[in-house]
């Protein structure tokens, strides 16, 4: 991907200095232009997801503090503090195009832990689907060593891959990556696209960003990298191009593009086609293995006759025919021990069996890998 043209899905990370004015508090002005851009974004189809630094930046300006604390206690005060700001000014720049917006706080802990990530999935896309703009921030507060250099751009790449968005942009108040560092390097020169998994990358990022936040180039290339192991491009751009997100949906070539070296589907089916170590597994009817292997259809329970093994939702499990042969392989919503009591049934009638539904299906035909794509064994 070179452009935002075609993309569906889009996490826009915007940096502490394009929100704060340098640290001189929340920007509703700037914050306003945002929201004026990512609306004719949302007007085109698009689905946005803004994950935004600055709570710390706010607290620190409201605190009437003149430079950044460097103890955590502080800084986790500092961040509860600006976090209301944060919040405030987005719902009220966003109403004025009337979109609704929803907070949500992340720590790496949520997205290492299966469970918690899966319930975070499960939130993101809701709110996408009901045409809400998540704003999306690292829970400072509660983070016992993640206020660091370059969380945000972490967060913005750890989230890209979450709800596998088609790409990332991160906004800077740089205009994009130079083979070197171009205020040591009158010489430099600057690189409009380039292959996530260079080799020399880090090399070309080595430098310091502004003194509001904590992100560097650094920081931002090593995001890209995560995000292309998902197969997401990232773009990184200043944030202070005029229209920017507009001339970038039309086409225009702005910032440095960081690519994936294998699209977002080939790469999924990759990682869950090298899962040696299975949680468990289902069995499932003859209906069902037509319309998994066939139709690339989803695996609803009523075409489920057994279960094997002990396993928690966000497992990855093998889809097995009635005479022992593997179907398919993918993560799964629910248990095995759900699955036990939802054998069989109809969709509509999980809720009544359970009194919850996680999902409508027990493993979704985008987290599905069929038998047919396996790698034969040597």
């Amino acid at each position: 991907m070179k452009s935002i043209e075609d993309a569906h899905i889009l996490v826009i990370k915007v940096g502490s200095s394009l929100v704060t004015a340098e640290g001189k508090g929340i920007d509703l002005q700037a914050l306003s232009k945002w929201a004026g851009q990512i609306a004719e974004l949302k007007a085109q189809g698009k689905q946005i997801v803004l994950v935004s630094s600055g709570a710390i930046a706010e607290g620190i300006k409201r605190l009437g503090w003149t430079a950044r604390p460097k103890a955590l206690n502080e800084l986790q005060a500092a961040a509860a503090i600006g976090q209301m700001g944060l919040a405030q000014a987005y719902e009220q720049v966003f109403a004025e195009f009337g979109i609704q917006t929803a907070q949500i706080l992340l720590t790496h802990e949520d997205l290492s832990n299966r469970m918690r990530y899966l319930n975070a999935r499960s939130t993101l896309r809701t709110l996408l689907d009901w045409n809400v703009v998540p704003i999306i921030n690292e829970n400072d507060t509660v983070t016992t060593n993640e206020i660091k250099l370059g969380d945000n751009d972490t967060l913005g790449a750890l989230v890209t891959n979450l709800i596998e968005a088609d790409a990332l942009l991160i906004l800077t108040d740089q205009s994009g990556l130079y083979d070197s560092d171009p205020r040591k390097n009158p010489e430099a020169q600057f690189i409009e696209e380039i292959a996530a998994d260079h080799p020399e990358l880090e090399t070309m990022a080595g430098g310091a960003g502004s003194a509001v936040g904590t992100g560097g180039m650094y920081t931002k290339v090593v995001a890209a990298k995560r995000a292309a192991l998902g197969g997401a491009a990232t773009l990184i751009a200043s944030g202070h191009e005029p229209n920017l997100l507009q001339r970038l949906s039309q086409g225009e070539r702005i910032g440095t593009w960081l690519t994936p070296a294998r699209s977002r589907i080939s790469a999924r089916k990759q990682w869950m086609m090298g899962h040696l170590q299975l949680s468990g597994s289902v069995i499932i009817d003859n209906g069902a293995v037509i319309a998994l292997s066939q139709k690339h259809s989803s695996l609803l329970p009523i075409g489920c006759v057994a279960v094997n093994g002990q396993f928690h939702r966000g497992a990855v499990i093998s889809v097995l025919n009635q005479t022992g042969q593997e179907v398919a392989r993918g993560l799964v919503n629910y248990s095995s021990e759900e699955i036990e009591k939802i054998l069989r049934l109809p969709s509509h009638q999980i809720e009544a069996k359970l009194g919850y539904v996680a999902e409508e299906e027990l493993l979704h035909r985008d987290n599905l890998v069929i038998r047919s794509a396996f790698r034969t064994p040597a």
